[in-house]
């Protein structure tokens, strides 16, 4: 519903539902690298909290860090995950942190 009401457009939308495992395990990953036809090399996971890149990591997906600062209130300071391949602010910074890959 989310996607719908932000009227974004995907090729494909995937759910752990479909490897009847659920986050972090890293089947659900690879379920979805494979439905894909891509390698875990190739695919990159994005999120906002560490937790949820874990299991992306251990299947091999690149990962990526977004912080969302409001998410803990104003004011509260920029958190970053350590292990991600990259670290965000906004989609803006991912995009152009993407063109360079």
């Amino acid at each position: 519903d989310l996607v719908r009401q932000a009227d974004l457009r995907f090729d494909c939308l995937l759910s752990a539902e479909l490897a009847r495992v659920y986050k972090p395990a890293a089947e659900v990953y690879r379920t979805g690298v494979r439905l894909l036809g891509l390698e875990p090399g190739e695919v990159m996971m994005l999120a906002a909290h560490p937790f949820d890149l874990a299991g992306a990591r251990g299947a091999g997906l690149r990962t990526a860090f977004i912080d969302r600062p409001l998410e803990y209130g104003p004011g509260s300071p920029r958190r970053e995950d350590p292990e991600a391949d990259v670290s965000v602010k906004d989609l803006d910074e991912l995009a152009a942190r993407l063109e360079g890959l």
